[in-house]
């Protein structure tokens, strides 16, 4: 896991923005930091930037950039079936000189080129440089765990893990985008990976599951070498659906676990995280040491269900305290750290859990991302559930029985409060930009975008949940995940983030998804007998989240002085909204939100804008 950074054109940045770049890439990678010059058989100049924290062979024998052959790689992430590749290799005639995933990694890629990606289960964003054919290859791997951010004008192309490494390298901040600005404070974060922009202007991200290769001409031509697909197998069992999904999740776990430094796990009440404890646990004899978020709102307080898992795990604990104190100070920090808006309070809060890991000497982090949107695990997903059995009527009326019973008294959204809203109007998707009309209102300019979703498939369910992977919940999560950990030089692994696993799932009829209006239902099953039954038995969602008042005391007239001080925030917000937000006691969700976007947007605009 590291920090890359580098740049392909007719002139090379000059020396002392490659410094520059390379002093900020310290906390990805704390362990070494080198660069490298080319000039191309064409003429071009080259140059890649690498900084090392150290996580598979700690020698330096395995620091970048680093070569095989003719070709040299900077690399940031984690190859984590190297060692199987590795022994295909070595059948084919290859050796080698380290015991590094990197080796393998360019290894395979010299042996196969692109194909290779096909065989790789891992995450990463990678530049290769060919000094034969003096082209520039760029990968991101296929959920985008790891980020590669782009800026291309009349001087060449740069790229890099983090924007501000890109401004050092080109030598200037870059404009804010207005149009993400908005889109941020009105629609949220689910609204941010609907489209290519970031919250700059010419700034862009390489999408998952891309090569993009720049030739000596710098002419670039991009290919994906992975698509999404929802292919059900109607005819597989239920039996058949939670043996296959538990034999590929303890295989992705198992793979996980490899490493030459310690991991902890980020631990809730809810089965996503301790599905992977109790996995490394139980199943793989792992000594896990789980951390855990606390706060002392009810709506997202789950220590009972944590203390549950602890006790019934027997695995060791700690517990970070959400605290008010320098919270603005903090987020400030935080907001310049991420080069962006900080898309959500529950980033602020895993940010402290970092910093507790952290400081417990750990390098490795491992969360339960994406399991909701891998085994259908929201509330909304019950009546898209409801709308794609609708024709099956006994088991459609079975079901919302069972959800009125015991989902419909715990669903706060308006919106999700009729069983039927998805069998009357399939697009419905009021609940999803909630309160975003009044939002608007409260803008000091007029703007609006009403929600748009990709079509991958006629079903309603799968649809959203491929949606919710790619292009609105986990997008988000992967970013925030992924700043929040390197700032504290943490690896983050996501093992829900599978090749094997998602393709497996995909198969999986959508009959099976829920049942008795349990979501995850096939997950819950595929790990009974693993995690302590009061976890998978308990229907509540409450999600790694925590309202604004646990962090911001909205009646201390020094903080209040300070969130209503002049900003350039006021230009796109009226004063007056957040005013009155601030004089509430008590917030709903939609509204403790909209004051943390204010919050983190007007902390941007302050610290990043050019």
């Amino acid at each position: 896991m590291c920090g890359i950074a580098g740049h392909f054109g007719p002139e090379p940045p000059p020396e002392e923005r490659v410094r520059s770049c390379l002093a900020l890439m310290g906390r990805r990678g704390p362990d070494h930091q080198a660069w490298r010059r080319w000039r191309t058989p064409g003429g071009r100049h080259l140059l890649l930037l690498h900084s090392r924290l150290s996580i598979i062979d700690l020698d330096p024998r395995s620091n970048q950039p680093f070569n095989v052959g003719g070709k040299w790689i900077v690399f940031n992430g984690e190859l984590y079936n190297y060692l199987e590749v590795r022994a295909d290799l070595e059948r084919r005639g290859r050796s080698f000189r380290t015991s590094s995933d990197t080796e393998v990694l360019l290894s395979a890629i010299e042996d196969q080129g692109d194909e290779a990606l096909d065989r790789f289960e891992g995450m990463w964003a990678f530049a290769v440089y060919d000094e034969t054919r003096g082209s520039l290859t760029l990968s991101r791997d296929r959920f985008g765990e790891k980020p590669l951010y782009l800026y291309e004008d009349a001087t060449g192309v740069y790229f890099a893990s983090e924007v501000k490494f890109l401004s050092a390298l080109v030598g200037r901040k870059f404009p804010v985008h207005r149009e993400q600005v908005l889109r941020y404070l009105v629609n949220g974060y689910k609204s941010l990976y609907k489209e290519s922009a970031t919250f700059f202007q010419g700034v862009t991200e390489l999408p998952p599951g891309t090569v993009r290769r720049w030739d000596d001409a710098e002419s670039a031509v991009a290919r994906r070498y992975w698509e999404p697909r929802f292919a059900p197998e109607e005819d597989m069992t239920r039996e058949e659906a939670v043996s296959g999904a538990r034999e590929r999740l303890i295989r992705s776990v198992e793979l996980r676990l490899r490493a030459d430094v310690p991991l902890a796990f980020c631990m809730s009440g809810g089965i996503d995280s301790n599905s992977l404890i109790a996995i490394a646990k139980k199943v793989l004899g792992y000594d896990v040491h789980g951390f855990t978020i606390t706060n002392t709102d009810s709506r997202y307080e789950e220590q009972d269900m944590v203390r549950a898992a602890v006790d019934g795990l027997g695995v060791r604990h700690t517990t970070v305290p959400a605290r008010s104190v320098d919270f603005l100070s903090q987020l400030r920090t935080l907001v310049r750290a991420h080069d962006a808006p900080v898309y959500t309070i529950t980033y602020f809060a895993h940010w402290l859990l970092m910093e507790s890991i952290h400081s417990h000497g750990y390098r490795i982090s491992v969360s339960g991302t994406a399991a909701d949107e891998l085994f259908a695990g929201y509330y909304d997903h019950h009546l898209a559930y409801l709308q794609e059995i609708r024709e099956d009527r006994p088991l459609f009326e079975a079901s919302k029985e069972a959800w009125r019973t015991h989902i419909r008294p715990i669903v706060r959204n308006p919106f999700l409060q009729d069983a039927e809203a998805f069998v009357r109007n399939p697009w419905m998707r009021d609940h999803l930009y909630f309160n975003a009309d009044g939002f608007a209102k409260q803008l000091a300019v007029p703007w609006s975008e009403p929600f748009r979703e990709r079509r991958y498939t006629d079903r309603l369910l799968r649809n959203r949940m491929l949606n919710e992977m790619f292009h609105e919940a986990v997008p988000v999560i992967l970013h925030e995940d992924d700043l929040n950990a390197m700032y504290f030089s943490i690896e983050n692994r996501s093992p829900f983030l599978d090749r094997n696993l998602f393709e497996f799932c995909s198969r999986i009829p959508t009959r099976h998804l829920l049942r008795d209006a349990y979501t995850k239902s096939v997950l819950r099953d595929a790990v009974r007998g693993i995690v302590p039954d009061p976890i998978l038995d308990n229907r509540r969602k409450v999600g790694f989240n925590a309202p604004i008042h646990s962090f911001l005391n909205a009646r201390d007239p020094e903080v209040v002085s300070a969130v209503l001080a002049p900003s350039p925030i006021f230009e796109y917000l009226r004063r007056e909204a957040v005013e009155e937000l601030l004089r509430k006691p008590d917030l709903p969700n939609s509204e403790s939100k909209f004051l943390f976007y204010f919050l983190s947007a007007k902390m941007f605009l302050e610290e990043c804008a050019a």
